[in-house]
């Protein structure tokens, strides 16, 4: 991972970029599309968006104006948590093709594995929900598949009872939470890890001396260093800002590389207010 156009290798050979431009709370129209023409300006060709963000139409007019070709963007959408089941499945992901303006989609992922809807079985639920993914993906709508929020468990059911197994886990990932049980099992079945909120401990890594000397050694910032950290884990990190500079400065991470000795650091830290996901809470 030298450059912002490097990429995975799904397991069905398809590529992905190694840092994707997240929309998550982007609700505001100008601000949306905006953000993915400046991210798309700095060089970034992964866009990461959700039936639940409601901003697809948005995400889809802000890759119209970019002005790059369609087969070079790497485009990401997620079911939402109304729509699991299999034929809410193909009707939502429909709709998403049509708000993004899209003829396919690169990647569509669950969104979350335990919803009201399944009224408890939430088992048959992801299986249901992942059979419609499966078939979009063998008509060709779909290049990739996924899951997002994923533990073991819900891993463990879908793997045990699909005939694709997901390509993709996307999960919460940063300094502090780290869901090591949650990766070697995507890893066993080769996924790619996505991190999201990578930033999310940025307050307080800018308040420890260690992570400050760390910024001043590599002449980067605590946003640049959590990102880095996410990529020599080999997690791939969706960043989020409607900033242009600090769009800008979230993909200028490949010029360097955090020791052994500070990967170790950042890897023993701890802060007990970042929640881990929520194995059973319906959403």
């Amino acid at each position: 991972m030298k450059k912002l156009s490097d990429t995975f290798t799904l397991t069905n050979g398809y590529e992905i970029p190694v840092l994707g431009y997240g929309t998550w709370q982007v609700t505001n129209p100008e601000e949306c599309v905006e953000g993915v023409i400046n991210a798309v300006k700095s060089g970034y060709r992964h866009i990461d968006t959700a039936q639940m963000y409601g901003n697809e139409e948005y995400v889809g007019e802000g890759i119209r104006q970019s002005g790059i070709p369609r087969e070079e963007l790497f485009i990401t959408t997620k079911i939402n948590n109304i729509n699991h089941g299999y034929d809410a499945v193909r009707k939502s992901t429909d709709e998403s093709l049509e708000k993004l303006g899209l003829e396919y989609l690169d990647l569509v992922l669950i969104h979350w594995p335990v919803v009201k809807s399944a009224n408890g079985d939430w088992q048959q639920d992801d299986i249901d929900t992942w059979r419609a993914l499966e078939d979009l993906y063998e008509e060709g709508k779909l290049k990739a598949i996924g899951i997002s929020n994923f533990a073991v468990k819900h891993l463990e059911n879908i793997v045990d009872n699909c005939r694709i197994v997901p390509m993709v886990n996307q999960i919460k990932l940063f300094p502090g939470v780290l869901q090591e049980d949650t990766v070697a099992l995507s890893r066993k079945h080769n996924m790619v890890i996505e991190a999201y909120s990578p930033l999310a401990p940025i307050k307080e890594l800018s308040e420890d001396e260690k992570v400050q000397a760390m910024c001043e050694k590599y002449g980067k910032s605590v946003a640049q260093l959590l990102l880095r950290f996410s990529l020599q884990h080999e997690f791939l990190p969706l960043t989020k800002s409607v900033h242009e500079d600090r769009i800008k400065e979230n993909a200028d991470i490949f010029d360097f590389e955090i020791s052994a000795e500070d990967m170790s650091y950042l890897d023993s830290l701890s802060f007990e207010h970042f929640s881990k996901p929520e194995d059973d809470k319906a959403r």
